[in-house]
C-alpha cells in the first residue's frame, strides 16, 4: 500500500515540473491559444502572473518528491489544480488534463487523510 500512496505524488511532481520548466526552458512546443482562453492567457503571460505561478508549480513538484515535505505540497498544489480544471472547462471549453489532475490530486489527500487529521480534529 505505501507504493500506492506515493503514485499520485510522483505523477503530479513529473506534470508540474516538467511543464513548469516547460515554461522557462522551452523544450515542448505549446498549440496557441486563441478566443477568451487566449487573451485570458496572454494577459496572464504578459503581466508576469504566470512566471510567478511557473515558479510555484516547479517548486512544490520538487516538494512532491520529498517524502516529509508531500503531505504539505499535496495542499498547495490543489488550488493551481483546480484552477487548471477552471480554465480549461469555462474558458478553452475543453476539460482536459486538468480534471485528471484534480482526481490524481484529490486521491492524493485522501490516501495520506492521517496527516490532516491534526488540522482538522479537535
Amino acid at each position: 500500500m505505501n507504493i500506492a500512496k506515493q503514485i499520485p505524488a510522483f505523477l503530479l511532481a513529473f506534470v508540474f515540473i516538467v511543464f513548469g520548466l516547460n515554461f522557462f526552458l522551452h523544450f515542448m512546443a505549446m498549440p496557441p491559444m486563441s478566443g477568451d482562453a487566449g487573451a485570458f492567457a496572454g494577459l496572464l503571460y504578459t503581466s508576469g502572473y504566470l512566471t510567478f505561478v511557473k515558479v510555484l508549480e516547479v517548486s512544490i513538484g520538487i516538494l512532491l518528491l520529498i517524502k516529509p515535505t508531500r503531505a504539505l505540497a499535496l495542499l498547495l498544489i490543489a488550488p493551481i489544480t483546480v484552477n487548471i480544471m477552471l480554465f480549461e472547462v469555462f474558458l478553452a471549453n475543453k476539460p482536459g488534463i486538468g480534471v485528471a489532475l484534480v482526481l490524481i490530486n484529490a486521491i492524493g489527500i485522501f490516501l495520506s487523510k492521517e496527516k490532516y487529521l491534526g488540522i482538522i480534529a479537535k
